[in-house]
């Protein structure tokens, strides 16, 4: 699960680390009012208090990365922007609001702002990358960071690999004072700077594991012209596993900036990822669906999604699959791929005919089973009177739904069509 960066820096005041001063706001005149606060207007004089003249950033919230250098759909460039007066707040607000921003991570279809961040903005005498990742080689959260803030990572990593620090932390004993002092020495704080960096690298850490975090990253992490050090931006990941344990951070979840399909998936259940191919999948077990998608691949294909419904599948979510599925339009063709080990075949064959009797599958359907009681599950299907065309093994099956959606002209044949038939023995 992700969340906005207005959250984030919500979640990291309550763990004192120190952020610039900062509120949400949905409209213009909200945006407007915010500005206000943090300048320090007078309501009766209209005098700004000179701490805050430095200036104050709009930022548009949106989970996707690369927001200042975006374009809205309405010409408008840039999701971030430094302005001098609450007017101005206002005014480059009601440019960002409802409108489409797109950035090199939303793809071309962007994503709508439906809020924005007014936050004071700081005089930054330098930018540094900093962020705690669970690694899996370890099994421990690790600490990388670079002297390279304010560019993506994996820019850093391909242009100055010897710049970026890697700092393992065990698990039990926690971040000690030795490495937060480490840390601070390679990332060059002075020393006047070091207790601030180490208290706020402290609060990430004290976050991270909290908050049962997957990713934590503050890019950039500052230093202003006045030697204070501030978490300017953050992103969070959280382990959704984890997430019954914090339903305040569960009811941050924003479903307007995922995937409907994906939405509707988890509302029953199952796990779906939209790609951006045309052969569909289901798929019980992850590691199954994988090898289902690694094939289509190799036989020429291009998979429309990852749809693993589970081990223990019941014919609702089955039939609730094939409504997402069916639902992409770049959809050309379904390969139903169930290995029966939990799950029995004939159980699962009759869940597809009760499913498929429900929903009207516009494009051909491809089926493989295989363990439990596969021979009746076969049986029920070959029986069914249904359009469905059958397969020995995953192989076939790759190799038919990969050519059932490359045929433009292709008509279900109201029958079973059999894996021996002269049409696919070709």
């Amino acid at each position: 699960m992700n969340i906005h960066e207005y959250q984030a820096k919500e979640l990291l005041q309550k763990f004192g680390v120190a952020t610039p001063r900062g509120k949400v706001a949905s409209t213009p005149d909200e945006a407007e009012r915010v500005a206000r606060e943090l300048a320090g207007v007078d309501p009766a004089t209209g005098r700004v208090r000179v701490a805050a003249a430095t200036g104050l950033v709009v930022k548009a919230q949106i989970h996707a990365g690369g927001r200042g250098k975006g374009t809205f759909t309405n010409g408008f460039k840039g999701g971030v922007h430094v302005c001098k007066s609450p007017s101005e707040v206002r005014e480059l607000a009601a440019k960002m609001l409802g409108q489409t921003l797109v950035t090199h991570q939303t793809g071309p279809a962007g994503r709508v702002v439906n809020k924005v961040l007014v936050v004071e903005s700081a005089e930054i005498a330098r930018e540094i990358y900093f962020a705690i990742l669970l690694d899996r080689a370890s099994a421990a959260p690790l600490i990388v960071a670079s002297t390279e803030g304010g560019v993506e990572i994996e820019t850093v990593a391909a242009r100055s690999p010897e710049k970026i620090i890697r700092e393992r932390v065990e698990p039990l004993a926690g971040l000690q004072p030795f490495q937060t002092r480490k840390l601070s020495k390679q990332l060059n704080f002075e020393l006047s700077q070091s207790k601030a960096a180490a208290k706020l690298f402290e609060g990430l850490y004290r976050t991270f594991i909290a908050c049962d975090c997957s990713m934590v990253e503050v890019n950039p992490l500052v230093v202003t012209m006045n030697g204070e050090v501030l978490a300017l931006d953050a992103k969070f990941n959280f382990d959704d596993n984890a997430l019954y344990r914090h339903p305040e951070i569960a009811a941050m979840r924003d479903i307007a900036e995922e995937d409907p399909r994906e939405v509707e998936a988890w509302k029953h259940g199952l796990n779906y990822i939209g790609l951006d191919g045309n052969i569909a999948c289901l798929v019980n077990g992850a590691g199954l669906a994988m090898a289902t998608m690694d094939i289509i691949k190799f036989y020429g294909g291009s998979p429309a999604n990852f749809l693993d419904v589970g081990g223990g599948a019941t014919e609702e979510q089955v039939t609730e699959a094939f409504k997402i599925l069916i639902a992409d339009k770049n959809v050309k063709a379904i390969l139903v791929n169930i290995f029966g080990g939990i799950m029995r075949c004939d159980v699962i064959a009759q869940g597809i005919i009760n499913a498929m009797k429900t929903v009207h599958l516009p494009v051909p359907l491809v089926v493989r089973l295989e363990g439990t009681n596969v021979d009746a599950g076969k049986k029920i299907i070959a029986e069914s009177g249904l359009s469905v065309i059958a397969a020995d093994d995953l192989a076939d099956a790759a190799q038919k739904v990969v050519k059932a959606a490359s045929s433009k002209t292709q008509k279900p044949n109201p029958k079973i069509q059999n894996p021996s038939s002269k049409q696919y023995s070709k």
